[in-house]
């Protein structure tokens, strides 16, 4: 049992609690961050290649929306599968499997010579990209002290803004060097640095305490994982719910973002937003936001943080619909836009580990996080077929709004388990 004094923030700072680490959990805690930001990376370079493609391929903008809408659900397909992997195999060897999955696949899409080989590589990527993050949320989640838990993951979230603003520095290189032609192509050949880190986790990185007890257990007769628990009488409330928790989260998140850069061009005819300096705010926001919620989880618990992020993005969505604003203004709310946005998934790993037990965690981290995504990824959908019928804003109100309404709905009828011990 792990007896060490643990320092407190008054003693050393906010970051008491990484100086705190053993050498196995701080190098667990990096190899998570570098593949989620490895993982952003790969998965952001499709954004800023479309307009090279629509107009070198002609493909229509419903084609390039096609590609990401595959994208969405094959990734949420692949969390699912990645989390009951984990149960079986372990975390650590998931994680490498699906970092090599979207490793390779980002590869053959610089390959790709039509829309339909670009599609298909794109999709199987997909897997890859969504499995990363269930194996690595889980494997950090179960390697972290219970008090700390939320920090830990939340600041190993933060990766996606590192590997976001990573994709726009690669492709303002590659497109400055390049011509368009080859430059896109480069950027996703660049997606074979991830499976270089493979080495580094298989050599550094050991499965967790808590993992190998519960695989030991089993051999001893212990009752194995098993997918269907987690719709047993027991665990199907919690898992509904938490399946809400995240359709709210993602469900906003894509409605927000997926629309708001068209009605701000189209209605209310801006044009910051397609600057590299809107661009960067947006992205800063979103780093400090995943910091920021990364502290409050653990300090605030689970449940009043997320309450408060939902909050945030129902006002920011709120202030670009319906606000007159100046393209001045425009590119100072990206950054609120960013944190609040960002910031409501920081303490989403920790709070799915702590829900379910150690034998069917990554089934039940997997499953409801990643039908959440299936879930939210048709808010899009919605909001454009309900543009036809009321203004455009108004949809995007009105969808942001009941997403992040089921959310704080969800968060309230859960338990709170901030500084919940893991058990195997």
């Amino acid at each position: 049992m792990n007896t060490r004094v643990i320092p407190s923030i008054e003693q050393e700072g906010y970051f008491a609690w990484f100086h705190a680490l053993t050498g196995k959990e701080r190098r667990t805690f990096w190899s998570c961050k570098v593949g989620y930001a490895l993982d952003a990376m790969d998965t952001q370079f499709l954004s800023f290649v479309i307009p090279t493609l629509i107009t070198s391929w002609g493909l229509s903008k419903g084609d390039a929306g096609l590609i990401g809408t595959v994208t969405l659900l094959t990734s949420a397909m692949g969390g699912w599968l990645a989390g009951i992997l984990s149960d079986r195999i372990g975390r650590v060897k998931t994680l490498q499997l699906t970092i090599l999955w979207f490793a390779f696949f980002t590869v053959l899409c610089g390959l790709a010579q039509n829309f339909n080989q670009l599609l298909l590589a794109r999709g199987l990527m997909g897997f890859g990209m969504g499995g990363e993050w269930t194996a690595g949320a889980i494997l950090i989640g179960e390697v972290i002290r219970a008090k700390d838990r939320g920090k830990a993951v939340g600041m190993v979230q933060a990766g996606w803004a590192i590997g976001w603003g990573v994709s726009a520095l690669l492709y303002a290189l590659m497109f400055s060097l390049l011509p368009p032609e080859w430059a896109w192509r480069s950027l996703f050949l660049l997606g074979i640095l991830p499976a270089m880190f493979v080495i580094f986790i298989r050599r550094f990185v050991d499965e967790p305490e808590l993992f190998v007890a519960q695989q030991k257990q089993q051999e001893r007769g212990a009752q194995r994982a098993s997918f269907a628990e987690i719709f047993s009488p027991k665990m199907l409330t919690i898992t509904l719910r938490a399946v809400l928790l995240t359709t709210g989260a993602q469900g906003g998140y894509y409605a927000i973002t997926t629309w708001l850069p068209t009605f701000l061009k189209t209605e209310r005819h801006l044009t910051v937003l397609g600057t590299g300096g809107y661009l960067a705010m947006v992205i800063v926001g979103s780093y400090v936001g995943y910091i920021v919620s990364a502290f409050l989880t653990d300090l605030l618990g689970r449940k009043k943080n997320f309450i408060l992020f939902a909050l945030g993005s129902l006002c920011i969505a709120f202030a670009y619909t319906r606000l007159p604003v100046t393209d001045s203004v425009m590119l100072f709310l990206g950054f609120p836009l960013g944190f609040f946005v960002s910031g409501v998934f920081s303490g989403m790993g920790a709070f799915l580990t702590e829900l379910f037990p150690t034998r069917v965690r990554g089934s039940g981290q997997g499953f409801s996080y990643n039908m959440g995504r299936a879930v939210g990824s048709l808010f899009p959908l919605m909001i454009g077929l309900t543009s036809h019928t009321m203004a455009l804003g108004e949809a995007i109100g009105l969808f942001a709004g009941a997403a992040y309404g089921v959310m704080i709905l969800a968060a309230l009828t859960l338990p709170e388990t901030a500084g919940k011990k893991l058990e195997a």
